[in-house]
């Protein structure tokens, strides 16, 4: 889990740092507010035990520089949007988002948010390929954010499914698992492919 932890904190700081030099964010919006819900909910709401809760406020640090870089330079991705509206979509997706995961926590009686955390998971892992295709670019892309992602989410996948008895004894999560991996191989994949495309050096570009 540690491990996993730590590939998916380097995924953001890739985010954050390819975020600023492409002037633009790294994550899509819908991903970006349920990442920061969970982060928050499981660190000051149902805070889990440590180490995954010293984890968990790092991401959540991380994401809030990825929600500012969101605000500062997401205007561009809805030029049909006012700075109202944009702002507004952003709130609204927020509420929902943060409400999503209190309240799929409270149902499943999943204090430690692992059905939240795998099942956005796989929405994340849908949405990258979705914004590589809506951009036609690698803006805010790269080759390292793709496989550290795979990595961390692989990592941890594997960790719950050989140790965690809630993950043992549930077919939704062997699903999540799955599925979260089967999509993360198509967007390193995709990447890889965009890369040639554009006469990118794939590995040039961290």
């Amino acid at each position: 889990m540690i491990i996993g932890g730590l590939f998916w904190s380097i995924t953001y700081i890739l985010i954050i740092r390819r975020g600023f030099k492409d002037r633009t964010y790294g994550m899509p919006l819908a991903a970006l507010c349920a990442n920061i819900s969970w982060e928050a909910i499981f660190s000051f709401v149902y805070p889990v035990s440590i180490p995954q809760l010293y984890i968990n406020y790092i991401w959540f640090l991380l994401d809030v520089l990825i929600v500012m870089q969101f605000l500062y330079y997401g205007k561009n991705e809805f030029p049909a949007l006012s700075f109202m509206k944009f702002y507004a979509m952003f709130l609204l997706s927020l509420i929902t988002a943060f409400g999503l995961v209190l309240f799929i926590t409270m149902d499943f009686k999943d204090w430690k948010g692992v059905y939240a955390a795998f099942g956005q998971n796989l929405m994340m892992s849908v949405l990258f390929i979705v914004m590589l295709f809506s951009r036609e670019n690698l803006k805010g892309q790269s080759i390292y954010i793709a496989l550290f992602k795979m990595l961390g989410t692989g990592i941890s996948s594997l960790a719950f499914y050989l140790y965690q008895p809630i993950a043992q004894g549930s077919v939704l999560l062997h699903f999540l698992f799955i599925s979260i991996l089967i999509y993360d191989i198509i967007y390193v994949i995709l990447i890889y492919q965009k890369s040639r495309e554009n006469n990118i050096l794939v590995w040039s570009r961290v």
